[in-house]
């Protein structure tokens, strides 16, 4: 993805935000919103099935995994995408690039 529309794509999911807090919820909004699911991936090298994402306590957007019965959290940015990737998986992009731009802000402060 071009950095371009990458850009175009951060600022459609924060246009109207005042903090770190409301950035992550536009993001996730737009991931939830736009990510088809579900759909199989690889964790660990056993295929799983992506039902949902969702924003967990400490403001990190999670996939949640579930094999058989077992279900389990992993944080988006982490998430190995199948090939072809799901429609709306550039807003896992979107995530990473806002994230690690908020890491390197506290980091520089």
């Amino acid at each position: 993805m071009s950095t371009f529309h990458l850009d175009k794509l951060i600022e459609e999911a924060t246009v109207d935000c005042y903090n770190e807090f409301e950035e992550i919820t536009g993001i996730f909004t737009l991931l939830e919103e736009n990510l088809v699911v579900p759909f199989t991936t690889k964790l660990l090298g056993v295929d799983v099935t992506v039902e949902r994402v969702d924003l967990n306590k400490s403001g990190e957007i999670e996939a949640v995994c579930r094999r058989g019965h077992e279900r389990q959290r992993v944080p988006v940015v982490d998430l190995p995408l199948p090939e072809p990737k799901p429609k709306g998986a550039e807003w896992i992009d979107v995530s990473e690039t806002c994230r690690l731009h908020i890491v390197f802000y506290f980091f520089v402060i």
